[in-house]
């Protein structure tokens, strides 16, 4: 089964791009740790999913990029042809020559009437070239006017057109230290129109992704192209295929559905967050060994803990039930928090993949009380390495991760609402003081469900 990623402004086109081509230069490594036969299957379904063919023999991502801007979408249409492994469908851009000013409102009220039709029609088109369709995947950044406003407009639209398939927004947190200064207003906007319109919200930190390049990846000066990179890897490594149950040799054939089965339970609870394991600079991997015991015991406390990396781990963070002391001496002012869990499911690829003990990831403790850890808990597994890591490990989680961010984008936009700061901005394109309050009492309502978990 196919997914037809949209990339919507200048955010979501540079990552979409480097999505694709991660998954493609995957697909194709040589180091994949298997047999020629077992590299070839998950070859094609690689492609099955984000590619088709061309008379010319080179891939097609199945993508549709839409940004009001034309220069994003130019570079990355070129960077891909440039490639010469895989380029973008020739009549798969929809551009404009004006953005939309960071105005979420601008997005979402101006720019997605106007140009509704012919970016829905580029859309059916891609649908139609699917011999199966699976979903979609849809790339955007929370904080802007094009990717946000915009973003949220089409999601809605494909909802009510493609009610059937499934819809996975992949949208970036923005800094915390702000790029844009009603940053809040777009996010909490973006957040509370996609609550309703979409199936899952695959969230990724600004902060956690750059921690990430500097301390794993030790990179000096980091540039949006290395955290794109960074997205991009830990993307593939949850989408790329897996065996479609324990001891089959048969990839699944329909990876959103199977990933919203296992991890959203419940439409109340949809935020999604990934975590990897190993991930470094490709000079250090090969003077790197990992055994699963230890990978396993870093990401289980990585989740427990809540945090993004393997560096760093607060290891005195333990199960609340657990009956156990806290490691070492704890300040009591420092209250340890744990993370618990509704739903996790645990990506396995590489060596000896079926000797791994996943049995940490079982105990009830981790998980919300409501649902049994029979159901809480998946795995998937393939033999077959991912990008030059002997063993690598990735987890997509449903859990309180996101409580603190949401909680503190909530509180800095309703203190600028309060004192009617750059409303103005927004009730100018139709967007009126009413629909932040309906953004402000949804949210804190899904603060509320994933504190009382």
């Amino acid at each position: 089964m196919s997914i037809v990623t949209v990339q919507l402004g200048q955010c979501g086109n540079q990552i979409g791009f480097e999505v694709f081509d991660a998954l493609y230069n995957d697909s194709h490594c040589p180091q994949g740790l298997c047999s020629k036969r077992e590299n070839e299957v998950y070859q094609e379904s690689c492609k099955e999913r984000f590619f088709s063919e061309e008379e010319n023999g080179v891939p097609v991502a199945r993508a549709v990029l839409v940004d009001m801007e034309p220069k994003v979408i130019n570079q990355t249409l070129s960077k891909a042809a440039q490639s010469g492994q895989w380029k973008y469908g020739q009549h798969s851009c929809f551009c404009q020559k004006q953005g939309s000013g960071n105005n979420w409102a601008y997005g979402y009220s101006v720019h997605g009437p106007r140009h509704e039709e012919p970016i829905m029609n580029l859309i059916q088109k891609e649908v139609e070239k699917c011999d199966c369709l699976s979903g979609f995947f849809i790339i955007m950044s929370m904080a802007g006017g094009t990717g946000s406003g915009l973003g949220a407009f089409i999601t809605q639209n494909l909802q009510d057109q493609y009610s059937n398939a499934l819809k996975m927004n992949q949208i970036i947190w923005p800094y915390g230290t702000g790029e844009v200064i009603v940053q809040n207003y777009n996010s909490i906007l973006t957040l509370s129109h996609l609550y309703r319109s979409s199936d899952a919200l695959l969230v990724h930190e600004n902060d956690a992704v750059h921690k990430i390049c500097a301390k794993l990846m030790n990179i000096k000066q980091i540039s949006f192209r290395d955290i794109n990179q960074v997205l991009a890897h830990q993307l593939g490594s949850v989408f790329q295929p897996t065996y479609s149950m324990e001891g089959s040799y048969h990839y699944r054939r329909n990876p959103l559905g199977d990933l919203m089965e296992s991890l959203v339970p419940h439409p109340e609870f949809k935020m999604l967050g990934i975590r990897n394991i190993p991930q470094m600079c490709e000079n250090s991997l090969a003077y790197s060994t990992f055994t699963w015991t230890g990978l396993l015991k870093h990401l289980r406390q990585m989740l427990i803990s809540n945090s993004k990396m393997e560096e760093g781990i607060n290891w005195q963070v333990r199960p609340p039930l657990s009956g156990l002391p806290p490691l070492g001496k704890v300040s009591l002012n420092r209250e340890l928090h744990f993370n618990t869990s509704i739903a996790n499911l645990v990506i396995l690829r590489g060596k000896d993949v079926h000797s791994a003990d996943l049995g940490g990831f079982k105990d009830p403790e981790l998980y919300t009380s409501w649902l049994a850890p029979v159901n809480a808990f998946s795995a998937w597994k393939t033999q077959r390495a991912f990008r030059k890591y002997e063993k690598s490990a990735a987890l997509v989680s449903n859990s309180q991760f996101l409580l603190k961010p949401l909680d503190t984008i909530v509180g800095k936009a309703w203190n600028m609402f309060a004192s009617k700061a750059y409303i103005h901005q927004y009730t100018k394109f139709g967007i009126e003081e009413e629909d932040f309050l309906d953004s402000f009492t949804l949210l804190e309502q899904v603060v509320a469900s994933y504190c009382n978990v």
